[in-house]
């Protein structure tokens, strides 16, 4: 198990990079021969990178980008789907329950995370771009979950649970029974990407709007994100109350009276996450 200690600044990636500058990490899949794919120890290192975070309020928001103009290609078809066919029953489910542990680890770690999306994004690739809470594609990317394609079933690492919060039950549907990649601009109108930019800009896009979120108030930002996730098994009166709650606990930080003492001071506030 690969275990992470707080800073993540001072954590030196073995199977992934990992850079953080003002309170943005990124996290880069570096392969770019192979079109970044993953591998046992690159899922393992991720989920540690993620749950680190929530330790580390130092970072404030996530990128996770690919290298060499392509996201990720899924799980490495000679260093994963390969070994798999020789593991029994205990061991696929030992697998599985790791590549999900990653979406559950990026869902639960209270940063944001931006996904900078640029040509390939497949099979767990694609999951990466889905369980973020942002996604800036490419006029290039291609997004596809294609496990249909190899002979699975398209509820992998969540999929049939978040995608279909993100695009509508219908699509979500089309593209888990067919396999068939969304184009770049199909993706910005079903809602799966937030925008598209030049390739030449995509690193410095995704950077921006992460640190823009790094800029405001982390404490609620972190709250968002929980709400977000929670409200999805509740009524709209549970989300009424559970709202409540959750703003009156921001109503307490020193970031909400700063904002209230630069709004009457007719400045910008700083907002320190505390």
């Amino acid at each position: 198990m690969t275990v992470v200690d707080a800073p993540l600044a001072g954590y030196a990636a073995r199977h992934l990079r990992l850079e953080v500058a003002n309170g943005v990490a990124t996290l880069t899949l570096d392969r770019p021969e192979k079109k970044n794919p993953l591998t046992f120890e690159s899922y393992a290192e991720a989920s540690a990178i993620f749950r680190a975070a929530a330790r580390d309020d130092s970072v404030r928001a996530f990128v996770v980008a690919g290298a060499g103009g392509n996201f990720c290609s899924g799980g490495d078809v000679h260093e994963i789907i390969g070994p798999l066919l020789e593991r029994d029953t205990k061991g696929l489910m030992a697998f599985t329950a790791m590549t999900g542990d990653l979406v559950k680890a990026m869902r639960a770690c209270p940063q944001p995370i931006v996904a900078a999306v640029d040509g390939v994004a497949a099979g767990a690739g694609a999951i990466l771009a889905m369980a973020s809470d942002l996604r800036i594609g490419t006029p290039r990317a291609r997004v596809a979950f294609l496990f249909n394609r190899v002979g699975l079933a398209g509820c992998d690492m969540g999929a049939c649970a978040i995608l279909p919060r993100i695009v509508g039950q219908g699509r979500a549907s089309e593209l888990l029974y067919t396999g068939r990649a969304l184009g770049a601009d199909e993706a910005v109108a079903w809602g799966f990407f937030n925008r598209l930019v030049a390739p030449d800009v995509l690193a410095a896009e995704a950077a921006a709007l992460a640190r823009e979120i790094a800029d405001g108030p982390a404490f609620a930002h972190a709250m968002t994100k929980r709400m977000l996730a929670m409200e999805w098994a509740m009524s709209v009166e549970q989300a009424i109350e559970a709202e409540a709650v959750a703003q009156a606990l921001c109503m307490t930080t020193q970031d909400f009276r700063r904002a209230y003492e630069a709004f009457a001071a007719k400045r910008r506030p700083e907002f320190r996450g505390d």
